[in-house]
């Protein structure tokens, strides 16, 4: 199931390729944060609706209430994809990119197992660690406190 994920997201960052934008853009926003170089290979894309991987096998592992969610973004590997009223939310953009570094660190491979294992443990939201982990760095951006390096961080606390 992994293996049929991971060529789902392939096919679907590849069909929004033209569409997507780089995080670059957010260079001075994010400094400190995230590094210059992490930003210009990270991209986002506007879309009308999230694309998720509606196969039967996610949903008979319990993953249907995720499916269905009513989420602003989601990451896939280097890209994530950002719903119209969200993209000037700055905050969102910070979230997604933590997910961005998870998505590489962990491997695709890894990042899929580990985030269907903690949707079926804790469900979606902070109870979730990666998501967690998401949450807690945006608050931090957020509440205005000093910079730190978020890849830094996030390789640190997986």
């Amino acid at each position: 199931m992994i293996d049929l994920v991971e060529s789902w997201i392939d096919e679907t960052n590849h069909s929004y390729r033209n569409k997507r934008r780089s995080c670059s853009t957010f260079e001075q926003v994010f400094k400190g944060f995230y590094s210059p170089k992490f930003l210009s290979s990270s991209y986002f894309v506007v879309v009308d609706s999230l694309p998720t991987p509606d196969f039967q096998q996610l949903r008979d592992e319990g993953l249907g209430d995720f499916l269905d969610g009513d989420f602003d973004g989601i990451t896939y590997k280097n890209t994530y994809y950002l719903l119209p009223h969200a993209a000037e939310n700055i905050n969102i953009h910070f979230h997604e990119l933590v997910h961005v570094i998870q998505w590489r660190e962990l491997t695709a491979k890894g990042f899929i197992q580990r985030y269907i294992s903690e949707m079926q443990t804790y469900g979606y939201g902070r109870q979730a660690p990666l998501e967690d982990m998401a949450y807690g760095l945006e608050d931090h951006f957020k509440d205005g406190r000093p910079p730190l390096d978020i890849e830094r961080h996030v390789l640190s606390n997986l």
